[in-house]
């Protein structure tokens, strides 16, 4: 089974570069590479296409002119150019691990949505890192991120460690764990159900994520946590305050329990 991984994606080059030399180091190395790019300036643009034949994988380049957050927008629009029926989804500011696509595919079923989690360091931090081996950051720097959460610079550093063993598997998944926009998989048949990413939501926060939940949970896809497993390490620059009008329209959506949305895909 072939994947499309499917990078969201606004400006910060470097960080692509990152996520673009750890996904080449995967163990697992049957998927092709869609960057979901939200307006990127235009040298960032040129970057992306002088050095999208750079990689083992192929990479599709996705734009859409900069008109606020549309996140939603240019996700739908990688969905129907991907080339494969699994997707994995993660965001720009996010370094996958070296078994992340590995333990995506090998948890893989239909009507089940896998969400994985996440490190957190402050993305001013960063630089106390080894880069040199993106895929390995969390090994390689191990007691580095264990000093940065005992000073609060760093947070969920338990997610950084990987298990297999399936007791331990099954201890650590009893605890109920949503849906992170920046890490989770499914086939494309359970998203295209619901009729993808809903693009009323023109900020960050609950479209991408709690939203999507909330719909394929109600389409009876179900939620399987992969944490401990896919891991990846996220260059936190700072959260967005969440949208006022994305709060009401996804309080609007529970309500009414419009599952399908005619604002995705397919437009009514």
């Amino acid at each position: 089974m072939n994947v499309s991984v499917v990078i969201a994606f606004y400006n910060d080059y470097p960080l692509l570069e990152l996520i673009l030399r750890s996904l080449a180091a995967q163990f697992d190395d049957s998927f092709d590479v869609i960057i979901a790019d939200d307006g990127s300036r235009q040298d960032v643009v040129d970057k992306i296409r002088e050095n999208q034949h750079c990689y083992p994988f192929t990479i599709s380049h996705l734009w859409q002119s900069d008109l606020g957050f549309r996140k939603n927008r240019i996700l739908n629009r990688a969905v129907m150019a991907s080339s494969y029926d699994y997707l994995i989804f993660i965001d720009g500011d996010c370094i996958p691990q070296q078994n992340f696509v590995e333990d995506h595919r090998g948890h893989a079923r239909r009507g089940t949505c896998l969400c994985g989690r996440r490190v957190d360091i402050l993305a001013e931090d960063s630089g106390t890192l080894d880069l040199t081996y993106p895929e390995n950051i969390f090994k390689s720097n191990f007691w580095c991120f264990l000093l940065l959460a005992l000073r609060r610079r760093a947070r969920n550093v338990e997610k950084g460690f990987r298990f297999r063993d399936s007791i331990l598997e099954r201890i650590a998944n009893r605890k109920r764990r949503g849906l992170l926009g920046c890490n989770f998989s499914l086939f494309r048949e359970d998203l295209l159900a619901i009729n993808g990413f809903d693009e009323r939501y023109e900020g960050p926060g609950v479209g991408e994520d709690s939203d999507i939940e909330f719909r394929l949970n109600g389409q009876g896809v179900t939620m399987q946590s992969l944490v401990f497993q896919a891991n990846m390490v996220h260059f936190d620059a700072g959260s967005l305050p969440r949208s006022r009008a994305n709060l009401e329209l996804f309080a609007q959506v529970i309500r009414d329990r419009d599952y399908w949305t005619p604002y995705g895909i397919k437009k009514d």
